[in-house]
C-alpha cells in the first residue's frame, strides 16, 4: 500500500491558492472546480499532508487537489510555509497568490460590507497593511501571482481557465504583456523589457490615432535602428531561461514589455516577440495589452 500512496504522489498536483483577503480566492475556487479540480477551502496548512495521503488512497485518485489557504486560518497560517517546502519533498506542489491594489481591496471589502478579517478595532486599511506585512514572504516565495485589480469575476476566472487549461499542452505558459511605464509596473512580471529606446510613434501626427496592431505602426517601430537586433537577442536569451523553467517545474511566466503609455512601441513589440516565442517547444504563449485602449 506504501508504493501505491508513493506512486501516486508523484503523479499528484496540489496548488496552494492564497493572498490578499478581498483578491478572489473564492472566483479561482469555483473557477478550478470547473476545471475538475479537488478544491477545499480554508484549509489549515496542517491538514495538507493528511488530505493527501487521503486523496491517494481513494480508488480512482485525485491527481489535482486546491487547497485555499489564508489568514482565516489563524495561528495556523504561520506554518504555511514550512508546511509547503515539506511537501514539495515528495509531491509536486505550487503557490498561487492573489493581490490588488489597497484601494481596490477596501471598495471591495466596502461594498460586501465585512470587516476585514485583520482590521480587529481599526479601519479596513489597517487589516490589509497587517495582511500584507504577514504574507510577505510566501508572496515571494509564489509560483504564479495574479493581480486582480483591473479583473471583474468573470475575466478572473477566464484567467485562470486559461492559465490551467493550457497546462496540459504546454510546459510553460507564457504570457507577453504590453503596458505603459506612466501607469505603473506590471507587479506580476517576471521579466520586464523597456522599448522607450525606440522613436515614438505617438509625435508622429498619421501614426498616432494607430495601435501598435496596426501594420503601419508595426512597420514603423522594426525599421527603427536596434528594433530587430532587440527583438532576436531577446529569443535568444528566452531560449536557455524557459529550459530552466521546465526543469525547475516553473509552469507560468509573464514577460512585460513597457513603452511610455502602452499604445504603440510595446504593443508592436510584444506581439512580434509573442509570435517568435511560440516556435520553442513545450511553450505556450498568449498576449496581453494591459493598457491599450487607456489614451
Amino acid at each position: 500500500m506504501a508504493t501505491d500512496i508513493d506512486t501516486n504522489a508523484e503523479q499528484q498536483e496540489v496548488l496552494i491558492v492564497t493572498g490578499m483577503s478581498g483578491a478572489g480566492r473564492s472566483t479561482v475556487a469555483n473557477a478550478l472546480e470547473d476545471l475538475d479540480w479537488y478544491v477545499v477551502d480554508n484549509l489549515p496548512p496542517q491538514m495538507l499532508r493528511p488530505l493527501i495521503e487521503l486523496a491517494n488512497r481513494a480508488e480512482s485518485g485525485l491527481p489535482r487537489i486546491a487547497a485555499v489557504v489564508d489568514v482565516r486560518g489563524r495561528n495556523f497560517f504561520e506554518d504555511l510555509q514550512e508546511m509547503i517546502q515539506s511537501l514539495r519533498e515528495g509531491t509536486k506542489v505550487r503557490v498561487l497568490f492573489l493581490e490588488a491594489s489597497d484601494a481596490v481591496l477596501v471598495r471591495r471589502f466596502e461594498q460586501v460590507r465585512r470587516p476585514h478579517p485583520l482590521q480587529g478595532n481599526g479601519t479596513i486599511l489597517d487589516g490589509i497593511d497587517a495582511e500584507r506585512a504577514r504574507l510577505r514572504e510566501i508572496r515571494e516565495a509564489s509560483d504564479i501571482i495574479v493581480d486582480t485589480t483591473d479583473l471583474n469575476i468573470h475575466q478572473l476566472a477566464t484567467n485562470i481557465t486559461e492559465t490551467f487549461a493550457a497546462e496540459d499542452t504546454a510546459g510553460v505558459q507564457v504570457t507577453v504583456m504590453s503596458f505603459g511605464f506612466k501607469y505603473g509596473l506590471p507587479p506580476d512580471a517576471d521579466l520586464v523589457a523597456d522599448a522607450r529606446f525606440l522613436p515614438n510613434p505617438f509625435w508622429n501626427p498619421e501614426l498616432r490615432p494607430h495601435t501598435g496592431l496596426d501594420d503601419v505602426v508595426k512597420e514603423y517601430v522594426f525599421q527603427q535602428d536596434g528594433a530587430e537586433e532587440f527583438i532576436a537577442a531577446y529569443v535568444a536569451a528566452m531560449r536557455p531561461i524557459f529550459a530552466g523553467y521546465q526543469r525547475e517545474n516553473k509552469r507560468h511566466a509573464m514577460i512585460a514589455i513597457g513603452c511610455t503609455g502602452g499604445k504603440h512601441r510595446s504593443v508592436a513589440i510584444a506581439e512580434e516577440l509573442a509570435t517568435r516565442l511560440r516556435g520553442f517547444p513545450g511553450v505556450a504563449v498568449n498576449t496581453k495589452h494591459r493598457d491599450l485602449g487607456r489614451e
